[in-house]
């Protein structure tokens, strides 16, 4: 197989059925982004599996900032925009209460439908088109949001097995 050569781009309506699978919809893989926060207390979610080791909240906020910066490059919005400030990873020291779950959780819910809309407005033509940085089409991305999302699944689904040892 090769690799050097770009896979055929992906249309708009299989990349939301991606995203959708990846964060809330049934899928055969098991429990996606939107499943495995669900439910869950603040105190779970700050749970740290070892120091210097990511929380689920800090999984939770890391995956929504993910889909802003991709949707951002679709949309060419400028940075600085998303809800929290700094970027990729969002520290939470564990004093956070309840309705701050909450929010970040919605926060990481807005931010998947925002993309979700960017991704059904994305013209064919604008698939192939390359990222600021020239390494990924703007499908690719989309792409690996969906994926993004299904391994931090995992991850936390993880995290929440330890908390129970």
């Amino acid at each position: 197989m090769d690799t050097g050569k770009r896979s055929e781009v992906l249309s708009a309506r299989q990349l939301l059925r991606m995203l959708d699978e990846g964060f809330g919809r049934t899928a055969w893989h098991g429990t996606n982004l939107r499943g495995a926060v669900r439910g869950l207390t603040p105190e779970q979610a700050n749970w740290r599996p070892a120091a210097g080791r990511h929380n689920i909240w800090e999984i939770a906020l890391h995956a929504a900032y993910s889909k802003y910066a991709v949707r951002r490059r679709i949309t060419g919005e400028k940075r600085g925009s998303f809800a929290c400030s700094g970027s990729n990873w969002f520290v939470r020291p564990g004093t956070e209460g309840l309705g701050a779950w909450k929010q970040d959780v919605a926060l990481l819910e807005r931010e998947h439908w925002l993309l979700w809309e960017a991704v059904a407005k994305l013209p064919p033509k604008r698939m192939k088109e390359m990222s600021a940085r020239k390494k990924w089409t703007l499908a690719e991305m989309v792409m690996g949001v969906a994926f993004h999302d299904v391994y931090h699944a995992g991850q936390i689904q993880l995290i929440k097995r330890l908390q129970k040892r």
